[in-house]
């Protein structure tokens, strides 16, 4: 940690953009060693991300040999780079062997691009704040209003880039998930699994609302669809003592509490008119 925190303190020193060449170098010389490894790295990184301009070069060549099935090493990796007519650029046959022979595993390849894809994340989140410094230095007549729509839209843009969680899962991975979720159920003798909806037949065929789906209530108009799904939010709130947030994009908030305060005070909610209340009260 203290070598990592030095490393930056030169870095910024320096003012050089920050980088790790040899967690570029380890992640293309793994990818030499274990041709397997490249789905965990083209989920994670893009040519850009690396700094040297070599190794950009580099990666380009290994995307095309993987995306028509080749095997990723020192000869076909010379191949294509010498077919681009980049071969010298990068340092020539030479360079690639020192790559493949520096790296003494790809164990630890996801690591190594991690700390690539982060490195590349700061050189662009710097790019963006020098944009947004020459803005406000210089507006050239737009408002302020403007220039901060700009600075959001630059940063939001960095998030979106960066690699989404996921991917394909390995037969492996998933058969050790499902044995272990088959013994959790064992275990549980038949209790609930997901949440109550409140509704005990509903409960039964489902066993409640389980983590991640994706439940979708269909019907026609007025059916009572808005007032089923505000049932099972009060019933997560009240009785299972669970936050829930409603997304309503064609009733007013205030509607939904209404309707939520007429279902727990068992009120029918078409008294909810303009009338006299006292006066109704005085009659109930």
């Amino acid at each position: 940690m203290n070598d990592t925190l030095e490393l930056d303190q030169e870095t910024a020193a320096l003012k050089m953009p920050p980088h790790s060449l040899e967690a570029e170098q380890s992640v293309l010389g793994g990818l030499m060693l274990d041709n397997q490894a490249w789905d965990t790295v083209a989920e994670r990184l893009v040519a850009d991300d690396f700094y040297r301009y070599e190794h950009r070069l580099i990666f380009n060549a290994m995307t095309g040999l993987a995306e028509a099935s080749q095997p990723l090493d020192v000869v076909t990796l010379s191949e294509a780079l010498e077919g681009r007519d980049q071969l010298g650029t990068i340092g020539g046959l030479a360079y690639l062997a020192e790559l493949a022979r520096n790296t003494p595993s790809a164990s630890n390849i996801r690591a190594y691009a991690d700390i690539v894809r982060e490195r590349a994340t700061l050189r662009k989140l710097i790019r963006a704040a020098s944009q947004i410094a020459d803005g406000a230095f210089s507006p050239q007549g737009r408002p302020a209003d403007e220039l901060l729509d700009e600075a959001e839209r630059l940063v939001f843009q960095i998030s979106e880039e960066r690699p989404k969680s996921g991917g394909p899962i390995g037969m492996s991975e998933l058969l050790a998930k499902a044995v272990d979720r088959i013994d959790e159920l064992f275990n549980m003798q038949g209790e609930m699994t997901g949440l109550s909806t409140g509704f005990r037949d509903l409960d039964e065929m489902t066993t409640g609302l389980q983590p991640s789906d994706l439940v979708i209530i269909a019907g026609r108009p007025s059916m009572g669809k808005t007032t089923f799904a505000m049932n099972l939010v009060e019933h997560a709130v009240i009785a299972s003592d669970k936050p829930v947030m409603v997304f309503s994009m064609e009733m007013p908030a205030e509607s939904l509490m209404l309707r939520m305060l007429s279902s727990l005070g068992r009120i029918d909610q078409t008294r909810y008119v303009p009338v006299n209340w006292r006066t109704r009260i005085g009659r109930g």
